[in-house]
């Protein structure tokens, strides 16, 4: 593999774009239960995952169609 493209590759997935959440008692509560119910080390990760599945998902079932 060329070398560069790697470089290309491993740059365009650093996370440059931080955002923030506040979430409520109960909400916070029940993260925290399924953290610890399913043994999930990272709560980022957790948040990235569900979200993503969301957005792409939201994505999939709505895209542009010509008729």
């Amino acid at each position: 593999m060329d070398p560069e493209y790697l470089k290309k590759q491993k740059e365009a997935l650093v996370r440059r774009h931080r955002q923030v959440i506040y979430l409520n008692d109960s909400e916070m509560a029940a993260i925290n239960l399924y953290c610890d119910k399913f043994r999930v080390g990272t709560k980022t990760v957790l948040f990235r995952e569900a979200i993503m599945e969301k957005v792409l998902s939201e994505l999939d079932d709505n895209h542009p169609t010509l008729f």
